[in-house]
């Protein structure tokens, strides 16, 4: 079944799809969609760190957009400069430094288009495998952290007086976004993984009655843009990641129709019937 590439491509590319979604829906509640970005560009530094180190590239993904992360989180507690300020600031210099290193390696050939836009139908059965354990790892643990990581997003102060330790859930989520942005770049590319986070959840925002649906939501809203997309790229030969996005806008413009403002009428409605 996994020999045709194009199954391979699908498989892969709902495999990731049902990753970001939950995800997705905390960037989108918590507006941080230039988070998303800053680790993207950090995932290009990671590549050319592993050229350079002759190491595994998701691993150096991985360890690089978790260092990115971390350094967010102590710059944010002992800084003047304003969250939106940091990223900026994380997010250039790892994207910068990231193109001085791949300047230097002049002995390798890298497919920067390919690196930016996700090359999905070169995706291996090996690489199928380590999306699917890395996206249970990541699915289990947003699980345990969803309460603490939820009521942080609604009020930190309640968070932190009930005792939940929002920030060991904020520590927990921006790795597991970094886990996801070094499984997902040769999928989707680093310049589009935010876009898989955050349409599929702006999405499913629309249809939603509760936190828990709207991440289910997301996730099949995702699945859907990839199989369409992918479809799409092979009818029309148009490049596979970027369709992807495409299909994404498409259902989240879906989203904004009429009828989807009926079914948010009538999810408000029934939540102030329960009150």
């Amino acid at each position: 079944m996994l020999d045709d590439f194009f199954t391979r491509a699908i498989v892969a590319g709902i495999g990731v799809a049902l990753i970001a979604g939950p995800l997705g829906c905390f960037i989108v509640w918590r507006r941080l969609a230039y988070f998303g970005d800053t680790l993207s560009h950090a995932a290009l530094l990671g590549v050319a760190l592993a050229f350079l180190l002759q190491v595994d590239i998701t691993l150096s993904v991985f360890v690089v957009s978790a260092a990115i992360a971390v350094g967010l989180l102590v710059l944010r507690r002992d800084a003047t400069l304003s969250s939106d300020a940091l990223l900026g600031l994380l997010s250039h210099s790892a994207l910068a430094l990231g193109l001085v290193v791949l300047g230097f390696l002049t002995w390798v050939r890298i497919d920067l288009i390919g690196l930016l836009f996700g090359d999905i139908l070169a995706v291996s059965r090996w690489e199928i495998a380590i999306i699917y354990a890395g996206g249970l790892i990541v699915l289990v643990a947003l699980v345990w952290i969803w309460r603490p990581l939820f009521a942080a997003t609604v009020n930190r102060e309640l968070a932190e007086a009930e005792g939940l330790n929002p920030a060991r859930a904020d520590l927990v989520f921006m790795l597991l976004m970094a886990l996801v942005i070094a499984i997902a770049m040769k999928i989707i590319g680093v310049l589009l993984i935010t876009a898989l986070l955050i349409i599929p959840a702006a999405a499913a925002r629309q249809f939603a009655r509760a936190p828990e649906q709207m991440a289910v939501l997301a996730a099949v809203f995702g699945a859907v843009s990839v199989v369409l997309g992918l479809l799409g790229s092979l009818q029309w030969d148009t490049p596979s990641g970027p369709s992807i996005v495409v299909a994404a806008v498409i259902i989240f413009v879906v989203s904004l129709s009429p009828l989807a403002g009926i079914a948010g009428r009538r999810r408000l409605a029934e939540g102030k019937a329960r009150t």
